[in-house]
């Protein structure tokens, strides 16, 4: 078997052009793939989130899960607060401390109400990436 090359979060909307114009202008992430009913953003090398027009039993679903995006210190997610604010997009408030989990960070919604969770790790560590 071979080794995963990539992964992809999708989310449902039923409102394609305004949910793609929040991850592109709002979140600023490059559009990667557009295939006409569903479009492909990516976050990171490897790393996507594909909105895609809701149909058959993919539904908008939003309650319990959520997106993070991983930044590189604490000015990081800060910069990114400011950006998503000055946008006028909602968010849960300002970025914090959560010394449970050894982070930094703050959570905005979509247009579709899924959480998006702008995040730095407190410890220094990051993930591998292999």
């Amino acid at each position: 078997m071979s080794a995963p090359i990539g992964q992809i979060a999708w989310v449902y909307t039923g409102e394609l052009a305004d949910t793609v114009a929040f991850y592109r202008d709002v979140l600023g992430l490059s559009v990667a793939r557009d295939a006409g009913a569903a479009v492909i953003l990516e976050t990171a090398p490897g790393a996507f989130i594909g909105v895609c027009r809701a149909f058959a039993d993919r539904v908008v679903q939003p309650e319990g899960g959520m997106i993070t995006i991983l930044v590189d210190g604490i000015g990081a997610v800060d910069a990114w607060y400011a950006r998503i604010v000055a946008a006028g997009a909602p968010t849960r408030g300002a970025p914090e401390r959560l010394d449970r989990f050894a982070i930094y960070s703050f959570f905005c919604m979509d247009p579709n109400g899924y959480a998006i969770e702008v995040q730095t790790f407190l410890d220094g560590r990051t993930l591998p990436t292999t």
